[in-house]
């Protein structure tokens, strides 16, 4: 019995270290403590991953990027590993946070991030950083032109708040833009107002369904129109449900998006499918191609993808001889309020992932913030229709003389890229971002797939109604997990595991623990079967 004492007071002794490390781990979590200064006695090599749509224009702004920042730090060695979608991106971080191997800094999202802070001490906030003196935004020993923090953009900067702290900062910024037919438009007799609503989107859409007697549409004279066709039915559910003041979610991550609303959003969606007016394009295709080939009124689609709108478009998926001439208009995405229009903000952001030498911290924060630097925001921002996210590069000689030469060619200067840039800072008051927690980018996925569902649905002849809402609304749910989420939100942003979400070092108390007692069963069995051969024996 002696031995079996000793044995567990050994493994409680083990159990409580391990307690107390996971306990330590956890309240560790908090804030990077910045240096009193650079150590620029030393090399540093941190790696980038950022997303590139195999846009060669692009690539040459992060590569000259990279060349100039190590001009102005040649003790700082930058390598960039680019990425086809920002999903890889996610897969690849939350894979490389279990093998402690994280990049230093990447191009993300913040649905994204709110999963990365599950993991203990990942992300390095940034709030103590923006704000010091010598490497803060605007500091005083940043070798390069930094904007200071007030001349960001407000907006853009509070999107990447999470939990009340600051974790990334905005790297670019697009919003949705409407991208109209006008030859179409006043073809059927209408006039493309300022701020379209979704009763003129629906009703001209309807109307250029209309076919001859051989099958041919009346407006296109072809076999094939989609009137309107919508590029992000995730943006397309949660825009709508914002401009109804509908619930979707909570900040705490309560799921709010299966409401009376909602059906009501889907039928109308229902309706319009069975008129032929509406389709998406993950069942139909691209949108800018039906545009372009004049076959499609209204396309929604991201301001970054400009370049890809119109006859004359720099960008273009189809052959030159499908391109159908016309006049071609850039519009805020349809709202039910005109008075009061309403968008979503959207775009990539920059986050620093937390190291154990706070030296290569701090130099991949000097990398992260040249990234916001004018000549890397206007270099990239006349790539697409991105816009800057500092007031300092959008007042820039430089910009404002980009913008003042709209139609000069149809390469750097394309006009649709231009009016789609200029939308969104007309609008940016008018923007809105939707609540960041650890879920909520599975909560985005299943807002655009209740109306996939829904398109797919008509489109296959299946009724749609009361009894196939709630059938969908449970089938999301389950697919998406959403049920889940809401236990598991509520202290996202913290830094700290998440409630249903052990740490590894709870995971590894518990399986020692649980060993523990296997161990002490196996040794009481063994105890208990030599007192039998005692008693045999005797």
């Amino acid at each position: 019995m002696k031995k079996l004492k000793k044995l567990l007071a050994a493994l409680l002794l083990l159990s409580l270290c391990l307690l107390l490390s996971g306990c330590h781990g956890s309240q560790d979590s908090s804030a990077f403590l910045v240096p009193d200064a650079f150590d620029t006695s030393r090399d540093y090599e941190i790696t980038f991953w950022a997303k590139n749509d195999t846009n060669r224009s692009q690539t040459a702004v992060y590569e000259k990027a990279l060349v100039d920042f190590q001009a102005l730090y040649p003790n700082i060695h930058v390598n960039m590993r680019l990425y086809t979608d920002y999903s890889r991106i996610y897969n690849d971080v939350v894979t490389n946070i279990a093998t402690g191997t994280t990049p230093n800094v990447c191009i993300t999202y913040p649905d994204h991030i709110a999963t990365y802070l599950t993991g203990n001490n990942v992300i390095a906030p940034l709030d103590e950083l923006f704000i010091n003196e010598k490497y803060g935004l605007g500091g005083s020993e940043v070798r390069f032109d930094s904007p200071a923090l007030a001349e960001m953009v407000p907006q853009f900067l509070e999107e990447c708040k999470i939990g009340g702290q600051t974790y990334a900062i905005p790297f670019m910024r697009s919003t949705e833009a409407l991208y109209i037919n006008k030859t179409f438009v006043e073809a059927l007799g209408y006039q493309v107002p300022d701020v379209p609503t979704w009763d003129f989107v629906w009703e001209v859409s309807d109307a250029a369904t209309k076919k001859d007697e051989n099958g041919n549409f009346l407006l296109n004279g072809q076999k094939t129109m989609i009137p309107f066709i919508y590029k992000s039915t995730d943006n397309m559910m949660i825009q709508m449900l914002r401009q109804k003041n509908a619930p979707y979610s909570t900040d705490a991550g309560d799921i709010l998006i299966f409401n009376d609303v909602t059906k009501e959003l889907l039928y109308t969606v229902r309706d319009h499918v069975r008129q032929g007016s509406f389709s998406t394009f993950k069942i139909s295709s691209y949108p800018g191609n039906f545009l372009n080939a004049g076959q499609c009124v209204f396309a929604v689609d991201s301001t970054a993808g400009a370049t890809w709108m119109g006859p004359q478009a720099p960008n273009m998926d189809i052959a030159a001889d499908q391109v159908v001439d016309f006049e071609l208009v850039v519009r805020p995405i349809p709202q039910f309020n005109p008075e009061n229009p309403v968008m979503i903000s959207q775009g990539p952001s920059v986050c620093v992932f937390n190291k154990q030498d706070p030296q290569e911290v701090l130099a991949s924060w000097l990398f992260a913030q040249y990234l916001i630097s004018n000549d890397v925001q206007i270099g990239y921002s006349l790539t697409e229709g991105y816009v800057p996210v500092t007031r300092k590069a959008q007042q820039a000689d430089t910009y404002q003389d980009y913008l003042s030469r709209k139609g000069e060619d149809n390469e750097m200067y394309y006009s649709v890229k231009l009016d789609a840039a200029e939308l969104l800072m007309a609008h940016t008051a008018d923007t809105f971002v939707t609540p960041v927690f650890n879920g909520s980018a599975s909560l985005r996925d299943a807002a655009g797939q209740l109306i996939e569902e829904v398109t797919k649905s008509v489109r296959r002849k299946k009724t749609v109604d009361d009894a196939y809402m709630e059938s969908l609304y449970s089938q999301i749910n389950s697919l998406y997990r959403l049920d889940q989420i809401g236990n598991q939100a509520g202290s996202a942003g913290k830094g700290k595991a998440q409630l249903g979400e052990l740490p590894g070092t709870a995971i590894t108390l518990l399986s020692c623990l649980c060993a523990a007692w296997v161990l002490i069963g196996l040794y009481w069995l063994r105890q208990r079967a030599k007192q039998r051969k005692k008693q045999e024996k005797r």
